[in-house]
């Protein structure tokens, strides 16, 4: 059975426009289309993961490599003085797309705790 694309499969595929930040062969990063913050940004592997805990073994580069674009991207974006990375896990985490994403925020204080 063919599971329909997600909405970050189709911004990755090109197939729906996205104000692209960052692109390689693994993953692709843009602005949210709801900010949360005067910068936040969304790093997207282009394999499906659904979310982080379900990720396997065999995942654990692209996990790393997810995290190492967040800090490069960041960096581009001006955010010496700090920023905050999310990653959230199933309806009570806060997801809304079932595809693991890594929310990239900063741009101005950023309080605790975050929920």
């Amino acid at each position: 059975m063919n599971t329909p694309k997600t909405i970050f499969q189709k911004i990755a595929d090109k197939e729906i426009p996205a104000k692209l930040v960052h692109e390689d062969a693994l993953c692709v990063a843009f602005h949210d289309v709801a900010p949360q913050a005067p910068i936040h940004i969304l790093i997207v592997p282009r394999q499906l993961i659904v979310r982080v805990g379900e990720a396997q073994a065999s995942d654990q580069a692209l996990l790393g490599h997810l995290l190492r674009v967040a800090g490069q991207v960041a960096r581009q974006q001006g955010l010496a003085k700090g920023f905050r990375l999310v990653i959230n896990h199933g309806p009570d985490g806060g997801e809304s797309v079932p595809h693991l994403h890594v929310h990239l925020l900063g741009g101005r204080a950023l309080g605790w705790p975050p929920g």
